[in-house]
């Protein structure tokens, strides 16, 4: 039988998830296209975010460009600290990533050891090419951005941008003033970034161009403090910390939010707060709990910018453990480096406490892709048949409109129901092809909750049946309600056998 991550995929290629990029031309590593129903699911991912970020926290939400001058990142210290350990074999000249090669090869993971430790490594355990078999090279540094000129003929260097939060602390000037001197204050932006990947070897899991929603907090280092912890304080987390890391011990510390602070787990409220936000970002996405884990990176790990950095991860069949999510403490860099460069004030003039203040900046940074992937992965079922189990406002297809039968009038009604449906603003999907079963098939595939069939009562009574996605179960519902009753439905407002009335079916 084929292991679920392939199973998954082929779905996902299947049915219009995730399609490999220029196709036609062999594919290019590294990048994947979302077809029509990958765009959907995604947007409504990145919709969540900005219900969590946006929309209850109260954030910003700003757009800045995708390509940036060298200026701003040789500041931002991206030009000398983006780079990544590479390896080239001797016999064909494939190049690799040292991390992801000795992992695979060896098991270990050796993430922020210096170069001259890489080399003995690789050597001590003979690691090879995985393409020939050819002997490896010396390890040196590789810069992970894509470099391009702006401008035809100029000689004005820029990148696409490796993440989109310098976008953000290029405009922290007037986006204070937008604050009004508030503290804290967030600002967020969702968009792509790009990676120039040695080797991307792991599907949709390593791309080269990727989508991105990050929060920049900034806040008074005196002050770490979140003015409402207290919703948070008791959310439960799992946390692997760098000590026991170093240590080899692969046991979690689980604590609350406020013990995690009490007991200083994590560097701050602040931190505690945003790991536990990101806890209930994934669990409200439909990952269960149990493959959810923060992973605290050891000083050799974390980035030039961070003091302190975890990363939550979900496990998964086929990767392991993946980042989905990362939760660094800035401190001051990103201002201070900015205000050196560009020799602007970078202060704010604090309302609250009469003073001015540099600002430390807390992040919660998300790719959005590897979520998706990770949620299609928890989500597929393939006991007595296979469907996804999506939660129903992520669904791509909220509802399936059907014919029983391709006569006697019942395609003219379904349609009629199809386009009243779409008119309400519901994401419908009308289905004639084959039969009822195989209908309802398709539909569970891509994880529809409800499927609305007209029948020969639909003719005499003008009434429809709604079949429920994860029980198969059926009631019966007038046309006329039908667009109510699916909104609660989606909503969570009234329960599936108090919608209308149960039927009982032979036929699932």
């Amino acid at each position: 039988m084929a292991k679920k991550h392939e199973e998954v995929m082929e779905l996902a290629k299947r049915r219009g998830f995730i399609w490999p990029s220029f196709e036609i031309y062999g594919g290019v590593a590294g990048f994947y296209d979302f077809g029509p129903l990958g765009s959907l699911l995604k947007n409504k991912i990145i919709q969540k975010w900005r219900e969590f970020y946006v929309v209850r926290e109260g954030f910003f939400e700003i757009d800045s460009p995708s390509i940036v001058p060298e200026e701003v990142l040789r500041a931002s210290g991206h030009v000398d600290h983006f780079v990544d350990a590479m390896v080239e074999c001797q016999k064909c000249g494939s190049a690799f990533r040292v991390v992801d090669l000795v992992l695979e090869q060896t098991g270990k993971g050796i993430e922020g050891m210096p170069k001259e430790e890489m080399d003995r490594f690789v050597k001590e355990h003979k690691a090879r090419c995985p393409d020939c078999g050819g002997e490896l090279g010396k390890i040196f540094d590789f810069n992970a951005m894509f470099r391009t000129a702006i401008g035809p003929g100029s000689q004005r260097v820029g990148y696409l941008r490796p993440e989109t939060a310098q976008g953000i602390f290029i405009d922290f000037k007037r986006l204070q003033r937008y604050a009004r001197g508030k503290l804290p204050f967030g600002v967020v932006q969702i968009g792509k970034g790009y990676r120039n990947e040695i080797s991307p070897r792991q599907g949709i899991i390593r791309l080269r161009e990727f989508t991105m929603a990050e929060a920049e907090v900034f806040f008074d280092p005196e002050d770490p403090r979140h003015p409402r912890f207290s919703e948070m304080a008791r959310e439960q987390l799992r946390l692997w910390r760098a000590g026991d890391q170093i240590k080899g011990k692969e046991q979690l510390t689980e604590v609350t939010a406020e013990q995690a602070v009490e007991r200083k787990v994590v560097c701050n409220e602040l931190m505690a707060y945003y790991l536990a936000l990101t806890n209930r970002f994934l669990l409200d996405l439909g990952i269960p709990s149990e493959v959810i884990r923060f992973r605290e990176q050891t000083p050799e790990q974390r980035a030039h910018y961070s003091s302190e950095t975890w990363d939550a991860e979900v496990s998964t069949e086929r990767f392991g453990w993946v980042e989905v999510a990362g939760l660094a403490y800035r401190t001051d860099y990103d201002l201070s480096r900015h205000a050196q460069f560009s020799k602007e004030d970078m202060t704010i003039f604090s309302a609250d406490k009469k003073r001015k203040v540099l600002c430390h900046v807390m992040e919660p940074s998300y790719g959005i892709d590897r979520p998706l992937y990770c949620l299609l992965e928890h989500s597929y079922v393939s006991e007595k048949r296979k469907y996804l189990r999506l939660k129903k406002e992520l669904a791509p297809i909220e509802v399936g409109v059907f014919p029983l039968l391709n006569r006697d009038g019942m395609p003219e009604k379904a349609r009629e129901v199809y386009e009243s449906l779409r008119l309400k603003g519901f994401m419908a999907e009308y289905d004639d092809a084959g039969s009822i079963g195989r209908r309802y098939a398709r539909a569970d595939e891509i994880g529809v909750p409800y499927c609305v069939t007209t029948d020969h009562e639909t003719l005499k009574q003008n009434d429809v049946t709604i079949r429920h996605r994860d029980t198969m179960k059926q009631i019966r519902v007038g046309i006329e309600k039908l667009p109510d009753v699916i909104k609660k439905l989606l909503n969570d407002e009234i329960e599936f056998d108090k919608a209308g009335k149960p039927i009982e079916t032979t036929s699932k």
